[in-house]
């Protein structure tokens, strides 16, 4: 790396090479990271509450996921899975397959993004069951192809100008009791599909985020999540659940789906499945799995040996670390925070999230009126201090917190200590 390389030079040259579609938060180019932390190629600091979009669960270079990737390197990059197996890829399909939850046999496909994982169940859904209609909700978010935004509940900025999208896709409200929307209010606009739009007879599937990412982090309550199965069941459709971000000890369990007594027949899988390589996957009901015909699943590089190989590390450092106790603990210590702020932080609306899957809303003081502006100007003096926070929310107003869960404890409460001035600096400016 040249030391007289800035970031204003690649930022002009970013500007230039790459189209404004490809939306970027920072203005500061990477050099390297460790854990929670990275820096710059100016060489300046910052604490990584963003960790990639939830991908590096267990850290920026995890030493067992560095050493899984150079092992593997050692012996073959690529043969394309349906050419040339090898067996990384079946014994991590066990292992994940075996610790699903579920009270059935399961199988298990990888691919290698979310987006593609989210379409992949859906043809296994369509294949299994025949039918070709699939519920989704409002506030969620399942990829950026075709399908996956005919399934995302959020237009702006994902499907302007993009459509027309695929047919037989219908969204019902999620529910979100801040803004309004009651679990039964939920429930019963499924009902309304089935009258207005769709037969349940041809409905293939339903899928939904058991804490919705994009959304807000709104969590799916346990009432919803078994209407939803009953509705299933009485019709014949598939369940999804769409565990891209809520995988891998993110809300406190391996799976978000293990705080609910409801099994799903399908789940999609990704982000920090394999510790910042791309890979993804499908794990099912193993007669609805085996439903596409040969050749009617795979991809190029889906099932990368390197991705591969660094999900088995992952899968050790969340047991060897406790990592599922972790977040829960350091979840509640970040609740905590924010609800002590509560009283001089009246913009505070809501602090909610299992596990580590946390977000505060704000809206205007006084109100339920959603308030993006103070959330955006939180985002940006973060970042001054050299804290990276993310922006979600079907209003934008919403903060998540998606630090690695391996973050050191001195650098956590950093952190929190950063966050708490900034809060206080932005209620100051707006007072």
């Amino acid at each position: 790396m040249s030391t007289t390389l800035k970031n204003a030079d690649l930022q002009a040259r970013k500007n230039a090479a790459t189209p404004r579609g490809v939306g970027v938060m920072c203005d500061f180019y990477a050099a390297r990271a460790e854990n929670a932390e990275l820096w710059d190629i100016e060489g300046r600091r910052f604490i990584d509450f963003a960790a990639g979009i939830a991908v590096c669960n267990t850290g920026h270079r995890h030493p067992k996921v560095v050493e899984a990737i150079r092992a593997q390197l050692d012996c073959f990059t690529h043969t394309a899975y349906q050419i040339v197996p090898y067996e990384s890829y079946v014994s991590l399909a066990e292992k994940i397959s075996a610790r699903a939850p579920s009270t059935y046999p399961n199988k298990t496909a990888f691919f290698t993004t979310g987006a593609e994982a989210v379409e992949n169940a859906i043809k296994i859904a369509r294949a299994a069951t025949g039918r070709p209609g699939v519920i989704a909700f409002t506030g969620g978010f399942h990829g950026r192809t075709l399908m996956g935004m005919a399934l995302t509940g959020k237009v702006a900025p994902y499907k302007i100008g993009f459509g027309p999208f695929p047919s037989d896709v219908y969204h019902a409200p999620f529910p979100n009791p801040l803004h309004g929307v009651s679990v039964q209010d939920s429930l019963r606009a499924i009902g309304h599909i089935f009258k207005a739009d769709i037969e349940p007879t041809r409905v293939a599937a339903i899928i939904f985020e058991p804490v919705q990412g994009e959304g807000g982090f709104n969590p799916a309550p346990v009432e919803f999540v078994h209407g939803l199965r009953e509705i299933c069941d009485a019709h014949g459709i598939l369940l999804i659940a769409d565990e891209v971000q809520t995988g891998f000890a993110r809300t406190g369990k391996l799976f978000a789906m293990e705080h609910y007594d409801v099994a799903t027949d399908l789940m999609t899988i990704a982000k920090s499945l394999a510790g910042g390589m791309p890979l993804s996957g499908v794990v099912g009901r193993a007669d609805i799995m085996d439903a596409p015909a040969p050749g009617g699943l795979g991809g190029t590089y889906a099932g990368n040996p390197l991705a591969l190989a660094a999900a088995h590390a992952v899968l050790e450092i969340i047991d060897d670390e406790n990592l599922c106790e972790r977040a829960t603990v350091l979840g509640d210590k970040l609740k905590t925070k924010l609800d002590s702020l509560r009283g001089d932080v009246p913009q505070i609306a809501d602090v909610r999230g299992p596990g580590a899957m946390v977000a505060v809303e704000f809206c205007k003081t006084g109100s339920r009126e959603a308030d993006p502006t103070f959330a955006k100007q939180v985002q940006a003096r973060a970042l001054e201090r050299g804290l990276l926070l993310l922006v979600c929310g079907v209003y934008s107003n919403v903060v998540r917190f998606l630090f690695p869960l391996t973050i050191q404890d001195a650098v956590f409460d950093e952190a929190l200590g950063i966050l708490e001035e900034v809060l206080t600096e932005v209620v100051g400016a707006a007072a």
